[in-house]
């Protein structure tokens, strides 16, 4: 059974690339400058607002099996290069078109033996339909339907984030959901957020150019997440 643990970045798009109608559209019912600077920031969480800057993922053909770890990179001018990460992770360099069509292609390829059992923290919240909808804007069309299932039942999928919270929808009590930093410190994982940046720190690195500190942030994001699976596994699954 092989694994697939993956994780997106994004990054707002211009403001003024969007229409005289649009903009209204954006800020609506903001009252001050505050909350339209606020309206603008979230526009990094949706696909039809945002870009995504970058794809990072994990392979692991089984649980015992050594994991490779490979992030696509969002190259915003257009180039394309193949590198690597000082930890050695592969990273590829591309326009983000390019980034979305070799995400799909990847998982078309394990298609033969049932496709990768995906792992993420809230992808079927965010990661997910992002990609899906990202690559619609861009003409793609994705291999795997990603939000295939309901929300109580899909299968080959791991949200960690709706495992650990029973998938509930509560928003207090033992069920709440916390975000990713939260779980990774109360079960000793080392947190990705340790060294320095977060999510809201990666569109304005990705405005100046810092595409391997994004990588880098990303792949700390995916390797913890990786963790947490196995940790989930091996105390929360299987019982007796």
């Amino acid at each position: 059974m092989s694994y697939l643990v993956f994780d997106i970045e994004t990054s707002s798009l211009p403001f003024e690339q969007f229409d005289e109608t649009q903009q209204e559209y954006l800020l609506r019912y903001a009252r001050d400058d505050a909350e339209r600077d606020e309206k603008k920031r979230m526009m990094s969480l949706n696909p039809l607002t945002a870009e995504v800057v970058a794809i990072g993922m994990v392979f692991a053909p089984s649980l015992d099996a050594k994991p490779t770890g490979c992030v696509y990179s969002n190259s915003a001018g257009g180039e394309s290069h193949e590198m690597q990460l000082p930890d050695g992770t592969k990273w590829c360099l591309m326009p983000e078109r390019e980034m979305l069509i070799k995400f799909w292609d990847g998982l078309k390829k394990r298609r033969a033996d049932g496709g990768f059992n995906l792992i993420s923290f809230n992808g079927r919240n965010f990661d997910c339909p992002f990609l899906m909808l990202r690559s619609a804007v861009h003409r793609v069309k994705p291999s795997r339907n990603l939000m295939d299932g309901t929300r109580w039942k899909y299968d080959r999928h791991v949200d960690l984030q709706e495992e650990l919270r029973f998938k509930s929808t509560d928003r207090t009590g033992a069920t709440r959901a916390f975000n990713f930093d939260f779980y990774c410190k109360a079960f000793g994982i080392p947190s990705p957020k340790g060294e320095g940046i977060t999510g809201h720190d990666v569109p304005e690195r990705f405005r100046q150019g810092e595409h391997q500190q994004i990588a880098e942030y990303c792949m700390r994001d995916v390797w913890s997440t990786w963790e947490l699976f196995k940790f989930w596994r091996e105390y929360m699954t299987d019982f007796d």
